[in-house]
Parts: C-alpha cells; sequence; structure tokens
C-alpha cells in the first residue's frame, strides 16, 4: 500500500526530531523560537497523551500501544480500496502511535518538545507524532460525519 509511505516518511521525522531533541537540548532546556509563543522545550512522557499517568502504568501503555498500533495497521489494510482522505487519516494515526511506540520501546517514555504558549498559559509539550495522530484523528472525523455521508447519498441515489 503506497499510503502507508506517508507513515514511514511521518516515523522518520518523528524519530529524526526526537534525536535532534536528545542530542542538543538537556532535559527540561527551553529553547525559544518565537519569544512567548513558541519554544522547543525538552520533556519527557512516560505515560499517555497529555501528561496522564498512574503507577505502574507504563507497562500498561506500552501493551495498549502496542495492541491499538496492531488494530489501526489493521483498519488501514481493512480500508486499503476506500477513499483517500480515509486511508490519509489512518496512516497518520499509525505514524503517530509507531513513532511514539519506538520510544516506549527503546526509552521507556517519550521526547516531546514543541511547546506552545500564550502569555502565562501552556498547552501541552508535544512532538511530531502527537501532531500526526491529532491531524489524523480531525481528518477521520471530517471524513466520518461530512465526506462519507454525501458519498453514501450518491451512492443512493
Amino acid at each position: 500500500m503506497k499510503i502507508l509511505q506517508v507513515s514511514a516518511v511521518v516515523v522518520v521525522l518523528d524519530q529524526i526530531t526526537k534525536a535532534l531533541t536528545r542530542s542538543y537540548l538537556d532535559l527540561y532546556d527551553s529553547v525559544p523560537v518565537i519569544t512567548n509563543f513558541f519554544h522547543l522545550t525538552y520533556v519527557t512522557n512516560d505515560g499517555m497523551a497529555f501528561g496522564l499517568n498512574f503507577p505502574g502504568g507504563s507497562y500498561v501503555f506500552l501493551f495498549i500501544s502496542i495492541i491499538l498500533t496492531i488494530v489501526i495497521f489493521m483498519y488501514l489494510w481493512k480500508e486499503q480500496n476506500n477513499h483517500m482522505l480515509m486511508r490519509l487519516s489512518l496512516a497518520l494515526i499509525l505514524a503517530g502511535a509507531v513513532g511514539n511506540l519506538i520510544d516506549r520501546i527503546l526509552f521507556g517514555q517519550v521526547v516531546d518538545f514543541f511547546d506552545f504558549m500564550i502569555g502565562d498559559y501552556h498547552w501541552y509539550i508535544f512532538n511530531v507524532a502527537d501532531s500526526a495522530v491529532t491531524i489524523g484523528m480531525i481528518l477521520f472525523l471530517y471524513f466520518s460525519f461530512i465526506i462519507q455521508p454525501k458519498l453514501q447519498t450518491k451512492t443512493v441515489s
């Protein structure tokens, strides 16, 4: 499936940016790109999205990540002849899952570094893989609730 090339590119980009972060920043260092709006801040996360965590959870998250990655891949395989937007959304979600799974397996935690803020308000620090999952989910929802109903209406007509 050619769409897996999209996943591969995103995973490689994710891993390169994380390696650069580990190489050039010390943990908790923050480098302003646009002062008081966008910084590169090196943090790690051994929990789930948005820093959610519980004691002993890293093994649970690793197991869940592996299962979800397999499920997403199987769903993408099942949808290989479906609409391109559906396949793209799943490829991005898969790439994000794989990117963070690699970190969990190799390091026991995920590297995050994109740090957006407005004044004193900081959004959660995230990475390329997190971005891919978020964009993939937005596209998936858009396809499911906007595009697919229109396609079904055309099929019924």
